[in-house]
């Protein structure tokens, strides 16, 4: 299994039987993105919540590749009656699809299309495939529950957002990396526009001080698990 980092929360998926999955695939409109929605393909499209930067170009890509969305109920019901494919879910919920296992958390974040409709609850994401456990955090502020999160999945890849004024910031990120004390914590969504700007760098080295793995990924740099 491969995991590429377009930046900002953007992510991909590779199987090895070739299964592409993107999470949050905001790339057009992403400064930071070294791709265009043009290039990129996708069996299936998990997104975390609705807001522009993280549902990005998921309709561009499922409209070209046929890609299944797959999202809280809210938000998949939109996808649906927009003519797309999409799997229904919910927080706390998990299930199997071809590639492995989708569950998905709670995240302390908000939800709402570019064009104003609700769209859910905001969600955190984890995918089990081929034996590994990626947790990606999606769009939250620091929770306590984080550490059950840890304790009952065992996360081998956490894909955690650092930027702040949004987000969690650095130290924040720290306590959660803390909580759910994963194999290798992975920093997202900064740097993407002035707002969010923050150091990886930093944030790789207080994980450091605290024995905990870090590895920050270049935009495009795509690595195996």
């Amino acid at each position: 299994m491969k995991l590429k980092y377009f930046s900002h929360s953007a992510f991909q998926i590779t199987t090895e039987k070739g299964i592409v999955i993107l999470i949050d695939p905001f790339l057009d409109g992403n400064p930071t993105s070294p791709v265009k929605s043009a290039e990129v393909n996708a069996n299936y499209i998990i997104v975390t919540h609705a807001h522009g930067d993280h549902f990005g170009d998921a309709a561009k890509i499922a409209e070209r590749c046929g890609s299944t969305f797959i999202c809280v109920d809210e938000l998949a019901t939109i996808c649906l009656k927009q003519g797309f494919r999409a799997h229904n879910m919910h927080i706390g919920g998990g299930y199997n699809f071809e590639f492995g296992k989708v569950k998905f958390t709670i995240a302390h974040h908000g939800s709402i299309t570019t064009d104003g409709r609700y769209a859910g609850e905001p969600a955190g994401v984890l995918v089990t495939i081929e034996g590994k456990t990626i947790y990606h955090c999606g769009d939250t502020a620091l929770f306590y529950d984080m550490k059950l999160i840890g304790e009952m999945n065992k996360i081998d890849y956490m894909l955690v957002p650092i930027g702040d004024n949004f987000t969690m910031g650095i130290d924040d990120a720290v306590k959660a990396a803390e909580l759910v004390n994963p194999k290798t914590v992975i920093p997202m969504h900064y740097n993407t526009f002035p707002v969010i700007k923050a150091n990886p760098n930093l944030f790789l080295e207080k994980l450091k001080a605290v024995n905990i793995n870090c590895q920050v990924l270049k935009y495009g740099e795509e690595i195996v698990l």
